[in-house]
């Protein structure tokens, strides 16, 4: 099915929306119009008091679905604004909608995105395809990460193994083997910018560390990597997901020293080095023979970070998502816009070598526009 799809991203970080206008024909796509819209510092704060589990009530969460919703169409709109089409050129829209609970370490597991997608097909006119994830959990599956079998088709190569690292507020890995008959690996690492960002925006109240500036200036405290790096999740072997319902700033202050005298950029750059130190222990257990790291996300703009990667792969080539045609910024939402698109036609969304479901699956519900 060629044509324009719009993707709808609201991911760990809680930052805002991210909004990509897609045209997809045989084998190739496009980024035709993007948009970033910023959940204000009100909003925001709303939205991780209820991920964190600190204002969950029934009537908070039903109304910042509605909310949202409209937010998330305002975003649609807004994309199809900056281009030269109109949102009747639209086939879908593709929403993740915003993750405030994903448990799948529990006996009845189970993931909540809010982000009404009734109100998006109604502003907009356009058919909304949403609830992506909860089909692959009750096939047994971890509902994440769904970006994979997106990244195969517009990142794989035959002459090379690479993985795509996306850094956003949670981190995930995507192994795309040269041989192409074997499977497509990816799980989360576990966190990226989440913990950095908690911990700027606790000291410094700046929502994140523009460049990794702060954590170059400290040092990397080892004793204490050790301790944030003997959380059990990172030996625990995928399939696997996990979300800022574990890693979030209670987490950090469980961990630091009763009279913490550690400095404060010190800290940040502990932070930093466990995402390395967690994303390349991942890499070297399940892709000892990776040639590059493709690297997307809002992660991908922060230099220290790609940095400290580089020097940790020793010698592997790092390079963002920009260097194949597909800006690190957007990779994500033209996942949802591409996730849409299968389920139109009918296509698997899944893989489940990647989630651990029992089989593949068509994903998501569809709410039709005018």
């Amino acid at each position: 099915m060629n044509g324009l799809f719009i993707g709808l991203m609201t991911g760990t970080s809680i930052d805002g929306i991210d909004a990509a206008l897609v045209e997809f024909s045989d084998k190739s796509l496009a980024l035709v119009a993007s948009h970033y819209q910023p959940y204000s510092a009100a909003f925001r704060k709303q939205l991780v008091d209820v991920a964190e589990s600190r204002n969950d009530t029934l009537d908070n969460v039903a109304k910042l679905d509605a909310i949202l919703g409209e937010k998330l169409a305002e975003a649609a709109l807004s994309v199809v604004h900056k281009s030269t089409y109109k949102t009747e050129d639209v086939l879908a829209i593709g929403s993740h909608g915003q993750t405030i609970r994903h448990r799948t370490d529990i006996a009845t597991p189970f993931t909540v995105q809010i982000g009404d997608p009734n109100i998006i097909s109604a502003r907009t006119g356009i058919t909304t395809v949403a609830d992506f994830r909860r089909k692959d959990i009750a096939e047994g599956g971890q509902g994440a990460p769904l970006a994979p079998a997106f990244h195969a088709g517009t990142f794989g190569a035959s002459d090379e193994t690479r993985v795509i690292l996306n850094l956003g507020g949670i981190a995930n890995i995507t192994v795309l083997p040269a041989n192409q008959r074997d499977d497509v690996i990816g799980f989360d690492t576990g966190p990226a910018n989440g913990l950095m960002d908690a911990w700027i925006n606790r000291i410094k109240a700046e929502p994140y560390d523009v460049d990794g500036a702060w954590a170059a200036k400290g040092k990397i405290n080892r004793e204490l990597l050790q301790v944030f790096a003997s959380d059990g999740y990172f030996s625990q072997a995928p399939p696997k997901s996990t979300g800022r319902e574990r890693f979030n700033i209670d987490w950090i202050n469980q961990r630091l020293p009763q009279k913490n005298t550690i400095p404060a950029e010190d800290i940040q750059a502990t932070l930093c080095e466990l995402t390395c130190l967690s994303v390349c222990q991942a890499i070297q257990t399940v892709a000892p023979e990776i040639k590059r790291l493709i690297v997307c996300g809002g992660g991908a703009n922060n230099r220290y970070l790609l940095a400290r990667l580089a020097q940790r792969l020793d010698g592997i080539p790092v390079e963002t998502s920009g260097a194949y045609g597909l800006h690190p910024d957007w990779v994500e939402a033209a996942a949802f816009a591409w996730l849409a698109r299968q389920r139109l036609q009918g296509l698997a969304g899944n893989l489940p070598a990647v989630t651990g479901a029992k089989r593949a699956l068509v994903l998501g519900a569809i709410y039709p526009g005018n």
